[in-house]
């Protein structure tokens, strides 16, 4: 049992299942692509630390949600992440062995890369104890 790799997993899955953000990017990567088509989704890195309580393991994860779009304003890509919050905000309950405690958007991020393609970063921390 790996929080970092059943979440992580698990959230890919959610992301992937709704219909409404499939129909709004073309991909949603499994990490950082080697080529992709904007708008796309990448889940990055997952960094896990203790949050383990007397009787249980448990772990704080930090998970990055990247989007991409090549389009000159960030109109498209701001309608992308509140829909991409409400498929990550479904991650409740048990997963995959772990009781889901708290999950919360943590940091979020609009800019505008020297190649002139606008990023969304959306960061969230995901607190689970083992079942």
């Amino acid at each position: 049992m790996n929080a970092e790799y059943d979440i992580r997993g698990a959230l890919i899955a959610e992301l992937r299942g709704d219909v409404a953000l499939t129909a709004q990017v073309n991909r949603i990567h499994d990490g950082v692509p080697d080529k992709a088509t904007p708008p796309t989704m990448m889940v990055g890195e997952c960094l896990g630390t203790d949050w383990a309580v007397k009787d249980k393991p448990g772990r704080e994860l930090r998970i990055a949600i990247t989007i991409e779009d090549d389009i000159e304003t960030p109109t498209r890509i701001s309608g992308i992440m509140p829909v991409t919050d409400a498929a990550v905000q479904r991650l409740t309950g048990t997963v995959a062995g772990w009781q889901v405690g708290s999950l919360r958007m943590v940091r979020s991020r609009l800019l505008r890369t020297n190649a002139g393609r606008w990023n969304a970063l959306m960061d969230y921390r995901i607190r689970v104890l083992a079942v």
